[in-house]
């Protein structure tokens, strides 16, 4: 397959051939630990890098490569690797240019997990991190310093479903010769492709709309091949000897596929965030069905987000789709194809209403996650993104009078029945 070929046929081809064992045309589940070598020498190659081969399945397995493979195809990119999780991702794509004292500047509107890991776990590494309201460029200029090694955000944030302006920011993270890495869970490379827009490495929550059945979780880190890490000395993981490959030089050696050789040699090898394969299987069946499924999600958040905003219960809904939001003008732009399917609404009533409408839901499901082909809700403010300040709850969207949904594939008109139903317990 090559990237010449339209969305829908990469989604269903792209790094899958038929098994050369077998012939089996769906990717075989290679649920094996380990791969034996030819001999001795084949061994020694592919340990120093040599050779591209496989060792082990914690660094690499063929199952999860292919997946690897489709996704980066999908993406635009030139290399990238799979991973336990989405937060796993993230911790992967800093791992090669972070150190102690070292600084990310980040998008205050991101996942509550990842506000967390940002502004409290990462500090255990010696790593932090300044959050910045991304639609401030000014701010954004200003909180990159000389320790900053990456600008961090969401191409659709979750939850508010804001769209961020790639072009922008990438413009700013160039002149400071740093990577922009964007997170693309929510709009996935279907509706945007962060790499066209500057973007230096995409992140993406294979375990959402990726997968699309909420049945396994899972990470993928894409290198677009685009970034100089040899410009300047701040990359030193990528652009000086490594000792643990006998003063390997990754950008020198590699050149576009340095960053991710070193997710893969250096990254899963030590820190051992590794993708299983039966999970690499259901997300390629997953990929298989992503255009259709994407789709229907606009069509169908796009339906219900208009009735929200003109229902007398709710008092305001975040959905970029709508004609109202101040992110209108960024669709076109940076997701052609459609606003996602993740935002807020407002409830009249405050928090309680808010607890009584997600009590209230028959076809929603209340549960931590997004990008299922069901219905979802979770009040963030009590779950999520409870254990953030008022303020930084604010700053994400995440107020407490505030639900987010993630509109799944169901009939439209079912999804808004339940919805009014459960308004009018919540707000009776």
């Amino acid at each position: 397959m090559t990237k010449e070929h339209g969305f829908d046929t990469l989604q269903v081809h792209a790094g899958n051939t038929p098994d050369a064992a077998t012939g089996a045309r769906q990717v075989p589940i290679y649920q094996s630990t380990s791969f034996v070598f030819k001999d001795a020498e084949h061994a020694a190659r592919l340990f120093n890098l040599q050779e591209v081969g496989y060792i082990y399945s914690r660094l690499t397995n063929p199952t999860v490569d292919a997946l690897a493979a489709r996704i980066t195809t999908l993406e635009g990119g030139v290399g990238g690797f799979c991973c336990s999780s989405g937060h796993a991702a993230q911790i992967m794509a800093l791992f090669p240019l972070m150190g102690p004292g070292l600084n990310i500047v980040a998008s205050n509107r991101l996942y509550g997990g990842t506000i967390t890991q940002f502004g409290r776990t990462i500090s255990r590494f010696g790593w932090s991190c300044k959050f910045v309201d991304f639609d401030d460029l000014d701010a954004v200029k200003e909180a990159i310093d000389d320790n900053t090694r990456a600008v961090f955000c969401e191409s659709i944030a979750n939850p508010g479903g804001y769209i961020t302006d790639l072009d922008a920011i990438s413009a700013i993270s160039d002149a400071a010769g740093i990577p922009l890495i964007v997170d693309n869970t929510s709009a996935t490379p279907y509706l945007c492709r962060p790499i066209e827009h500057g973007a230096t490495i995409v992140v993406n929550s294979t375990t959402k709309y990726l997968t699309g059945n909420g049945s396994v979780t899972g990470g993928c880190v894409v290198d677009s091949g685009k970034f100089d890490w040899s410009a300047s000395d701040k990359f030193p993981s990528l652009s000086q000897p490594e000792p643990a490959y006998h003063g390997l030089n990754f950008h020198e050696a590699l050149g576009a596929m340095a960053f991710t050789f070193h997710g893969i040699a250096v990254g899963l090898r030590d820190l051992g965030m590794t993708m299983n394969p039966q999970a690499a299987h259901y997300t390629l069946m997953g990929i298989e069905t992503l255009s259709l499924r994407m789709e229907k999600h606009v069509a169908n958040a796009v339906k219900v987000a208009n009735w929200l905003e003109a229902d007398p219960r709710v008092d305001y809904v975040t959905y970029a789709g709508l004609d109202s939001s101040p992110y209108k003008d960024r669709v076109a732009k940076i997701c052609p194809k459609g606003a996602g399917a993740l935002f807020t609404f407002a409830v009249k009533g405050g928090y309680d209403a808010c607890v009584k409408l997600v009590d209230s839901l028959e076809l929603f499901s209340h549960v931590a996650n997004l990008g299922d082909a069901r219905s979802l809700i979770i009040h963030s403010a009590s779950t999520t993104h409870r254990q953030l300040s008022p303020e930084q709850q604010e700053a994400a969207g995440a107020s407490p009078n505030v639900v987010r949904l993630s509109i799944g594939i169901e009939d439209a008109d079912d999804i808004i029945a339940d919805l009014d139903q459960a308004l009018a317990k919540a707000t009776a």
